[in-house]
């Protein structure tokens, strides 16, 4: 085999890096332009320097893609093993690719880079995620396209080849030695690239050097989705270390008397406050419900978004069955969900443990096998031995069955349960009319026990692929572009919702039931008001029965979360109850107590937020914490505000509460019995 001489390897090499860092410029282009309706709420000039400083975080990829051929530059040959070094760059382009036909559908969906979340779900059921990306994505197009770059990029490399072949006509050592200083000169300029293309002192390139713009999307347009993806896989094997800004944020006693200022009220009595940070005893200062009034019924609503329910201010008529209920009952227009999945909505809501970094995916960890002090356990404190628990989908899924099983609740019934179901989506299970249908049946059955029940239901059709029935009862949505399809499926959630209060005000248990109606999360809007993506994590609560209307109104406009959701319903009976909720009575507050929440996007990067009244803190990484004000609404919007001592005092509450939150956690404290070690 001839040895090619050392310009044309170099010229190979520099080449091929100039294919790789135009690829990766073609990637975020293609990011752009799949969600381009997010850059009209940025200066074009921001969006120009979201693609110069991406160019950046290209060099870092790139620069790590090329260092194998500087190694074979001080080869015996060289890089004349170039059928190798192809081979070894279409691997890498290959993976460049996938991630660029990807991250535009991701993106559009979650509104982040790639991240931890595209790992989660690997790790669900193969078969649901496969089925759930081929119905609900345009796979096989992306698919050809991703075999055509291939080809592109092949015919590319071997041209480079072909056009860089010239041999080396010296031989032994002194042919050889010019490769030495060749080596540390490039090794030089890949350290470089590897910092993002600085020499300064310190850090190298990190990812709050990609904010440049109130935009959140012209920021994340400067990152790079392989660079995002490798970085969530590190923080994935190194929970611990990621985790420790927020257990040692303050002195552990001073983060618990900040955390129980927070959360306890006059109506709350501690239990065993050496051991158990929260676990009380509230005693209602008086009845809201009449006295028959004795069942609980909770819905879970899927992908509720307030953004579309017409009762907070939307007119695309996408909710009127909601929007009517509204009437009947008491709404809280100002809460947030504290994650961006199911699962996070299904803990914080009925576990009454939030979202907190480094444990999103609770439901299915070693951390979240214990016995918490939530709804299922608040209830059996309180008498009631009738429960049940109905899904569209199977229990498998997020570990519903083993964690809800170790709460308390014993009677599931799924997809493989529902008796001749009129519809199933071919991915996760029935629609939400025929879970309805079954949910009146088993509500029936409770009932007939003749004690008080409780239940949770829990919709699933407004979900990816947005699988609904062909004969719909309602109009398809054919007015919101690119949104069609999901807000189709989501007026039908809300018309199989009415449906089931239709069927269900027929019932001799309807007037003896409280019952609530939460979303779980929301979902990736054009208005990316914040950092935290605001939006997405607001959500309607909704409680309804006899006499609630007339003795606390129509509306609450309190800041509230999931976590409240529990502690609030439960207090409306008027008897005391011991919990272990990470929130409050929203009732109870006095006027001058505008509610918070605190929320979590889905993924491990360590992004929080905290929402107090008109104002929310972001802390994102690696960056100092920001304070905004922000309206909700038809015509959402934030103001940054420079405000330092309130958001000192935001920041020390947000600290505070997850150092303790965590700490309980990891202590297995979080429930009605003593953790492995006291507080």
């Amino acid at each position: 085999m001839k040895r090619y001489s050392l310009k044309s390897d170099l010229m190979f090499m520099v080449c091929s890096f100039l294919s790789l860092m135009a690829l990766s410029s073609l990637a975020r282009l293609l990011l752009f332009y799949w969600n381009s309706e997010l850059a009209t709420h940025a200066p074009g000039s921001e969006i120009a320097m979201g693609f110069w400083v991406g160019l950046r975080f290209d060099l870092i990829i790139c620069s790590a893609t090329i260092l194998p051929m500087a190694f074979g530059l001080l080869f015996p040959r060289g890089l004349s093993a170039r059928s190798f070094w192809v081979a070894w760059l279409m691997i890498l382009s290959g993976i460049m690719i996938l991630v660029a036909l990807v991250e535009p559908v991701f993106y559009d969906e979650f509104h982040t880079r790639l991240n931890s979340i595209a790992v989660q779900y690997l790790n669900e059921d193969p078969a649901t995620v496969i089925s759930m990306i081929i119905n609900g994505t345009p796979f096989f197009t992306l698919l050809i396209v991703w075999a055509v770059c291939l080809a592109v990029m092949f015919t590319v490399y071997t041209w480079l080849d072909k056009c860089f072949r010239e041999p080396e006509y010296a031989s032994g050592v002194k042919a050889w030695w010019p490769r030495v200083p060749a080596f540390i000169v490039v090794m030089f300029l890949l350290a470089v690239g590897f910092r993002g293309g600085t020499i300064r002192s310190g850090a190298p390139l990190r990812w709050g050097d990609a904010v440049h713009s109130q935009s959140p999307f012209a920021n994340h347009l400067a990152l790079n989705g392989v660079y995002t993806f490798i970085k969530a896989i590190e923080r994935l094997g190194d929970k611990k270390d990621s985790n420790t800004v927020w257990l040692t944020a303050m002195e552990n006693q001073a983060a618990l008397d900040i955390t129980r200022q927070m959360i306890l009220q006059p109506e709350d009595k501690l239990l065993d406050p050496r051991s158990l940070a929260l676990y009380r005893e509230t005693t209602p200062k008086e009845r809201l419900l009449p006295d028959n009034v004795t069942n609980v019924v909770y819905i879970l609503m899927e992908s509720f978004s307030s953004r579309f329910i017409g009762a907070e201010g939307d007119t695309n008529n996408i909710t009127p069955y909601f929007d009517a209920l509204t009437e009947e009952g008491l709404l809280f227009t100002r809460a947030f969900s504290n994650g961006t999945h199911t699962h996070q909505g299904m803990f914080a809501t009925f576990a009454c443990f939030p979202n907190t970094p480094g444990n999103e995916y609770l439901m299915q960890s070693e951390e979240g096998h214990t016995h918490f002090s939530g709804y299922p356990a608040v209830m059996s404190d309180l008498g009631y031995e009738s429960n049940a628990y109905v899904y569209n989908g199977a229990f498998n899924w997020d570990n519903q069955l083993g964690f809800f099983g170790n709460q308390g609740i014993t009677h599931f019934v799924g997809r493989d349960e529902m008796k001749n179901p009129k519809f199933i989506d071919p991915t996760w299970g029935v629609s939400d009319e025929d879970m309805f249908n079954r949910a009146l049946e088993e509500l029936d059955a409770l009932n007939n026990k003749g004690k008080p029940f409780f239940a949770m239901l829990q919709s699933l059709s407004n979900h990816m692929p947005y699988a609904v029935p062909e004969q719909l009862e309602i109009e398809p949505v054919t007015s919101m572009g690119s949104r069609n399809e999901r807000m189709t499926a989501m007026r039908y959630s809300d018309w199989a919702l009415g449906e089931f209060f239709k069927d269900a005000k027929q019932k001799p248990w309807y007037n003896n039931t409280l019952f609530v109606l939460v979303g779980d999360h929301g979902f990736s809007v054009n208005d990316m008001v914040t950092p935290v993506d605001l939006l997405r994590h607001h959500v309607p609560v909704l409680m309804i029965a006899p006499g609630l209307r007339e003795a606390v109104g129509a509306t609450n406009n309190k800041v509230m979360s999931q976590l409240d959701v529990v502690p609030t319903a439960t207090s409306l009976f008027g008897k005391p109850f011991a919990q272990h909720c990470w929130g409050r009575n929203i009732l109870a507050l006095p006027e001058n107590d505008p509610g918070f929440a605190i929320v979590k996007p889905s993924g491990n990067d360590p992004l929080v937020a905290f929402i107090k009244g008109d104002k929310v803190l972001v802390k994102q990484p690696e960056l100092n914490p920001e304070l905004f004000r922000y309206q909700l609404g038809p015509q959402p919007s934030a103001q940054e505000l420079n405000e330092p001592s309130v958001l000192a005092d935001m920041y020390e509450q947000l600290s505070a509460f997850l150092q303790t939150a965590m700490r309980s956690l990891n202590n297995k404290s979080v429930g009605d019995k003593p953790g492995l070690e006291d507080l």
